[in-house]
């Protein structure tokens, strides 16, 4: 097949749902990974795609995914995330840039931690990332929904990561999963997205990733942090560290949580779009 006909069948199915130029990178993303392309993170130029044997059932199934707003992460299979290559499907939300962010931060501020916990780990990108960042420390992570586990063991083995995968609920029994334990950094990208954002987000999102990853009632859009923090008062080390991406509205209302439940150092960060994203508190000692 002529590469104008495989990228000009996929750029009119991006358009769909995406503007132009988003159309028009996922159009020579799909089609690089489609023609078997080892290295298809980068955008591919219409040069490098001369004729191309290529199933013409596969590229229409593939638009038809496209048109119906199947993220392409979840139709190639994997994503990147910090440097390397993640499996995800529609068991597990699709890694963000931002939560790239907090995973550097980690990185670079607490070398010296030996025992971390990522609390709701989905994809395992954090808990996989740091491992392989902190070669010296111990990872553990945990998650509700045994699919995701599937997801991030597999991605763990994939990586050559060694992270200690536990099934448990962030909201209850942190602290009985991991009884006598302590840990020097405690990490949770959990549910936030209030559920009346559902009228506005893109059905890339809405109809595709799993919902128990991104929702929490608007009566109660702390709740996740608010149980995570308390078992962190049993689970970390004094001076240990709580970090947290967080629902860029509730900034203050986060602060103000960590500090009732006796956290210092509370500090707030922003993300490279300027929104405040990313929270830390640290484990008074005693």
């Amino acid at each position: 097949m002529q590469a104008k006909i495989l990228i000009q069948t996929l750029r009119e199915a991006g358009l769909a749902h995406y503007d132009a130029r988003e159309a028009e990178q996922i159009a020579y993303l799909t089609a690089a990974h489609l023609v078997g392309l080892d290295d298809y993170t980068a955008p591919l130029r219409a040069d490098q795609l001369r004729e191309w044997p290529i199933d013409e059932a596969l590229l229409h199934r593939t638009a038809e995914r496209l048109r119906a707003g199947e993220p392409m992460q979840y139709i190639l299979g994997q994503t990147d995330f910090y440097g390397r290559i993640f499996a995800v499907d529609h068991r597990v939300l699709i890694p963000r840039p931002e939560t790239e962010e907090l995973v550097d931060r980690i990185r670079r501020t607490e070398r010296s931690a030996r025992r971390l916990l990522d609390v709701g780990t989905g994809s395992g990108c954090i808990a996989i990332s740091l491992a392989l960042e902190l070669p010296e420390a111990q990872v553990s992570a945990v998650d509700i929904s045994l699919d995701a586990l599937a997801v991030a063991r597999h991605n763990a083995e994939q990586l050559g990561a060694t992270v200690d995968f536990h099934q448990a609920d962030a909201l209850q029994g942190l602290e009985e999963a991991f009884t006598g334990e302590q840990f020097d950094v405690i990490v949770s990208n959990p549910p936030y997205v209030p559920d009346s954002d559902r009228e506005t987000m893109h059905c890339n999102v809405l109809d595709h990733e799993p919902a128990l990853a991104l929702f929490v009632p608007d009566d109660d859009p702390l709740r996740f942090y608010r149980a995570i923090a308390q078992a962190g008062r049993t689970l970390l080390r004094d001076g240990g560290a709580l970090y947290f991406e967080i629902y860029h509205a509730l900034g203050d209302e986060m602060i103000q949580l960590l500090e009732q439940l006796g956290y210092k150092e509370v500090t707030l960060y922003r993300d490279l779009q300027d929104k405040p994203r990313m929270l830390c508190g640290r484990k008074a000692s005693n």
